[in-house]
């Protein structure tokens, strides 16, 4: 079948007239810059230097005789002085029957002040130097960080470090930090995102392990302030800090301060590396119902890798094909080509000292809800059967090299970078391999990790939505019955007979 270049020689050709005389007529009405118009942009032409070599300034090291590591960058840019206490342990490391206690710590820890301080007051004095001092926990860790000018660097950094060796924990912050725990456990399944990705996270790790339970009511309300003084005590010591600071300084004078706060603390108990099985999720079809909602959210999720693997760069280029932004091979079928999602993207996760989670999600309306599910599958499948070109590795090789360098773009970004390296124990020179280890992948590279990590049959499938709505039912993905997945919040029993008595009998 001849598909016509023009309607003046579909014309001729359909009446039978000589394509000659259709050409020559054609010519006479063709600008005589036509050809012009078709050469090369000139922006194309532009030659594009290789990138340079990455070599970025390097904070300076101290590590004092009782363990504790100071990281130094030095930045005269602008008169303020930020600085970070980040302690190892963090909410993975709590008993199950506290899960949500380094949340409350964190809260608590600044909201009650110091001894000698009490933290509204803090509010109040902090406010007026336009400083700050916060407190935080984290699935890892637990910090003290502080940002202030230089010229207030001595008062603000002393209330930090009395934050550190002097915290008051009081009841009355404990109580409102538990209020506000509550609050956002009771509205978790309230927005269906959120509840999509908190279940296939569960889904990958279990949901009794420690990177994928959540706080309940009752854990929260368990927790007590004899615990968070006792987890203060067993986390603060020294060999378990990094205290990383950037800024408007003079080094010397930097280390000299640090070394009379930290150097006397004595040496604590190293805190143990985490372990853990990761046998990824059990294969299958999970769903949520969702009654109240017109589209669905789809999940396909696996286990991803660590950041130490030799195979991370490979894979990191490989998944910038798969679902890297707009140009990825997920994006142009499943959205563009097909037109079955909103929104659609994936990621093969790599965590610095466990696995990440390897996902592919959607958002679609409800009616495509299989369709969408079958075309992201597709997509898995033919990572490893359909060849990578040449174009696509150059391709990801640029996108994620050219992003990359926003990570490390300041001064402080590369002190967040080095801290980061610092406290899962990488080397200070992982960074800078970065570009040559993802210039140096092949495609040879892509087709290997592709056939080693990429199994289909390793797969779960969450589907959250309005299964009344799905016009084809999730049968038709012959992955037998679909599980659903419980989701009800649990209420103690004293607080149920409480809102019911506020409901009202009928209620």
């Amino acid at each position: 079948m001849h598909r016509f270049a023009s309607p003046l020689l579909a014309a001729t050709l359909c009446t039978g007239a000589g394509v000659g005389a259709a050409f020559a007529q054609q010519t006479t009405t063709v600008p005589p810059d036509a050809k012009a118009a078709h050469q090369p942009e000139p922006w194309t032409q532009i030659p594009i230097p290789p990138l340079a070599e990455f070599h970025p300034q390097q904070p300076k090291r101290i590590e004092l005789k009782n363990g504790l590591v100071i990281l130094l960058q030095e930045d005269h840019e602008l008169p303020f002085i930020g600085g970070t206490i980040t302690i190892r342990g963090g909410s993975r490391d709590v008993p199950a029957a506290k899960v949500g206690l380094v949340g409350l710590y964190g809260d608590t820890w600044r909201t009650s002040g110091t001894t000698a301080q009490d933290g509204d007051k803090l509010d109040d004095l902090l406010e007026a130097k336009a400083a700050k001092v916060e407190t935080s926990g984290d699935i890892d860790s637990t910090g003290v960080s502080w940002s202030c000018l230089a010229k207030d660097e001595d008062q603000v950094f002393g209330i930090a470090l009395d934050l550190l060796e002097h915290p008051a924990f009081k009841a009355d912050k404990l109580t409102l930090a538990k209020q506000q725990a509550i609050t956002g456990i009771v509205r978790r399944n309230d927005e269906v995102e959120e509840v999509a990705q908190r279940e296939a996270t569960k889904l990958v790790f279990g949901a009794d392990s420690p990177y994928a339970r959540q706080p309940e009511i009752a854990t929260v309300m368990s927790v007590t302030l004899d615990d968070l003084k006792a987890w203060h005590e067993k986390t603060v010591a020294p060999n378990n800090i990094i205290v990383s600071v950037e800024g408007d300084f003079d080094p010397a004078e930097m280390e000299h301060k640090l070394r009379a706060a930290f150097e006397g603390m004595p040496r604590g108990t190293a805190w143990p590396k985490p372990g853990g099985e990761f046998p990824g999720p059990k294969p299958g079809l999970y769903v949520i119902n969702k009654p109240d909602v017109n589209q669905s959210n789809v999940w396909i999720v696996g286990l991803g890798t660590e950041r130490s693997n030799p195979d991370f760069y490979a894979l990191a280029v490989m998944n910038e094909i798969f679902s890297g932004g707009f140009g990825s091979r997920l994006f142009q079928d499943v959205r563009t080509r097909l037109g079955l999602a909103y929104s659609v993207s994936g990621g093969y996760g790599a965590s610095y000292d466990h696995p990440g989670m390897f996902y592919t999600t959607a958002m679609t309306k409800s009616a495509s809800t299989v369709a969408a599910t079958k075309a992201m599958l597709d997509q898995i499948d033919k990572l490893k059967t359909e060849p990578f070109t040449d174009a696509e590795l150059q391709s990801a090789k640029d996108q994620l090299l050219n992003s990359f360098i926003f990570r490390v773009d300041s001064k402080d970004k590369v002190l967040t970078e080095a801290s980061t390296l610092e406290f899962y124990g990488y080397p200070a020179d992982f960074l800078e391999k970065y570009q040559k280890a993802i210039e140096a992948v092949t495609t040879a590279d892509l087709a290997r990790v592709a056939k080693k990590y990429i199994d289909p049959s390793k797969l779960a499938i969450l589907v959250v939505g309005n299964q009344s709505e799905f016009g084809t039912p999730l049968s038709e993905m012959n992955m037998g019955q679909p599980h659903p997945v419980d989701i009800t919040i649990p209420m103690p029993a004293a607080m149920r007979q409480q809102m019911e008595q506020q409901q009202g009998p009928g209620n």
